[in-house]
């Protein structure tokens, strides 16, 4: 029987992570796949970790020089033989049913191109409890990151994002990006014409990063992408990609009214400004003790809130000036930033 899914999965220094997944590829109720982990460049290889695999999974393991999860995804599709590449971080945990719910939609429904939200698991850390809450709260990215299934366009991220591997290889896969390029591919899936949409049960276990130092990093990243996106693709930034700048911009104009209010004769900037700003740490922090059944969660929702808003908006800011304003090109001006 051909060969229906392959799953691409780019590895950098995380041996640990690549055994949670592949240990909860054993348990998918469908069977038609293969798993191609692609080493990139790793101090800390993880190639022990899948030979213990090898009697259990139809695992292939290849090593190349870093460059970065773009052309280590491309590298990967190469030596795919499945119908569909599955694109998956190696930070992801899978349900039992995940891929059985994307044969489901495919035999409902086909499509050249899709994607699946991502949800917190029972074990993880509270940090990454509340991580996962800010990407995916209606108070942070208004639930725009595969949770709603009334989408006019759903755009995948690579965490979990599916493609005909025909489509993958006429629109020549991962550019040569550094940030933002599984949306570029996104929106060239579109251009192209080919049918992408949500597959909302198809969803995983995301770990995202352990620290909110490593979350900031990637965030402000990915405000970074924005600007970098709106050049290679015009007209593709929209008014919601703006408002992390907006809250970053917002919410310091009210840090300083609310300092300065404490100073005469501007007394009065001061309890509006610190009424806003609470206000809003309310409804975070409740909405993610509620959902997550635990305070401490909450309390660290608001910080990951704060992390990722202030993190995309400075980034977002940092790359306008750089790229919009100063007109640098995008390996020049954050050339600290790219993969070595």
């Amino acid at each position: 029987m051909a060969m229906r899914f392959s799953i691409i999965v780019p590895v950098f220094n995380r041996p640990q992570e690549v055994e949670e997944l592949l240990s909860s590829l054993c348990l998918q109720e469908d069977s038609l796949f293969e798993v191609i982990i692609v080493e990139d460049g790793s101090a800390i290889r993880c190639d022990d970790v899948c030979a213990k695999y090898a009697d259990r999974l139809n695992i292939r393991y290849f090593y190349k020089p870093n460059g970065g999860p773009g052309p280590a995804r491309n590298y990967g599709a190469e030596q795919a033989k499945g119908e569909y590449l599955l694109i998956l971080d190696s930070d992801v945990v899978l349900p039992p049913t995940y891929l059985q719910a994307i044969e489901n939609e495919l035999l409902t429904r086909p499509a050249d191109a899709f994607g699946g939200p991502d949800r917190a698991h029972a074990d993880f850390t509270p940090i990454q409890k509340a991580i996962s809450y800010s990407m995916t709260s209606f108070f942070t990215t208004g639930g725009i990151r595969g949770g709603k299934k009334k989408l006019d366009k759903f755009y995948p991220r690579s965490f979990n994002l599916g493609i005909r591997k025909s489509v993958y290889d006429a629109l020549g896969g991962f550019a040569n990006m550094r940030f933002g390029e599984d949306i570029d591919l996104s929106i060239r899936i579109f251009k192209g014409g080919y049918a992408c949409r949500l597959f909302p049960e198809a969803w995983v276990y995301h770990k995202r990063r352990a620290t909110f130092r490593q979350f900031f990093k990637q965030v402000h990243n990915s405000g970074i992408a924005r600007i970098v996106l709106q050049q290679r693709h015009p007209g593709s930034l929209k008014i919601v990609h703006t408002l992390p700048a907006v809250f970053t911009v917002g919410m310091t104009v009210l840090l300083i009214c609310a300092i300065v209010g404490f100073c005469l004769p501007f007394a009065y900037l001061s309890a509006p400004a610190l009424s806003l700003i609470l206000l809003y740490v309310l409804l975070v922090g409740i909405d993610a003790t509620i959902q997550n059944k635990s305070t401490h969660v909450g309390y660290l929702s608001v910080c990951a809130a704060f992390v990722q808003l202030f993190g995309y908006g400075t980034g977002f800011l940092r790359a306008l000036w750089r790229i919009g304003v100063k007109k640098e090109q995008d390996f020049q001006a954050f050339r600290k930033n790219f993969y070595k």
